[in-house]
This record gives structure tokens, C-alpha cells and sequence, in this order.
């Protein structure tokens, strides 16, 4: 998993030291990407979204259609910047390794963990990532 480390920052097993040297733990934020482009057949659409999640495990689930798709995951990180920064580069650094479609980004959302939790106590939320996997719409 790729970790982003801000300017002044040494990371070390999962801890950040800010420019004062203070210690600052790794948060889990829960990342949903949303994409969208041109239809392209189902298959290749699956395949791509295989590929990504068997290269990179840590996606929960990602559903798909003809023209758009919704990837799910938790991601390690500082804050919400540093989150969101590995999330928006996602798509784009693995769109040749993975073969997925040529779409762009549509949409993002990173919420903290208690917020999710939060969430999904309330109602309020999405659905929990089951199954796990890739699954169309």
C-alpha cells in the first residue's frame, strides 16, 4: 500500500513526526471513488477492476456498469489531505497496469472512521462492503 508522507515528515511503522517532531498516528479513512466515462464492455470493465484489487487487496469492493464504477476501500494516512491524495491518484496510476477504462474521476469521498461508524450506526450510511469483491450495479 503506497503512503504519502507531507513535506518535514519522517514516517515510521505507521507513526508520522510533524515538522516540531511530534509523534502523530496513522488514521483509517474510508475512501469511496466514483468514475465515469465512455461504455466499454462489461468484461473488460470487470477484468480491469480484478486486476486492481488482486494487484492491490486492500480494496473491500468495487461495483460496476457499462459506463461508470464505484471502488471502496480503507486507506492508512495522517489527515484527509494525504488520504484523499493516494485516493485521487488511484485510478490514473493504474489504469495501464490494470487495462481499466479510459474514465475520469467523478467523484470522492474520505470520511474518518468514526464518522463511518457513526454512519452506519445511525442509518444512515452505505452499505456495508459485503460481499467483498467486484460486483456490477
Amino acid at each position: 500500500m503506497r503512503r504519502l508522507a507531507s513535506v518535514g515528515e519522517q514516517r515510521e511503522q505507521g507513526v508520522t513526526r510533524n515538522p516540531a517532531g511530534e509523534r502523530e498516528a496513522a488514521r483509517l479513512w474510508h475512501i469511496t471513488l466514483s468514475v465515469a466515462g465512455s461504455a466499454v464492455p462489461l468484461g473488460e470493465v470487470r477484468g480491469g477492476l480484478e486486476r486492481l484489487a488482486h494487484d492491490h487487496p486492500f480494496l473491500l469492493t468495487s461495483r460496476y456498469a457499462s459506463d461508470h464504477a464505484e471502488i471502496r476501500y480503507w486507506e492508512e494516512a495522517r489527515d484527509l489531505h494525504d488520504a484523499a491524495a493516494v485516493a485521487l491518484r488511484l485510478w490514473g496510476e493504474h489504469r495501464r497496469t490494470a487495462r481499466l477504462p479510459a474514465w475520469e474521476i467523478v467523484g470522492l469521498e474520505v470520511i474518518g472512521r468514526e464518522t463511518y461508524q457513526q454512519r452506519i450506526a445511525e442509518g444512515c450510511g452505505p452499505a456495508r462492503a459485503v460481499p467483498v469483491g467486484v460486483h456490477p450495479f
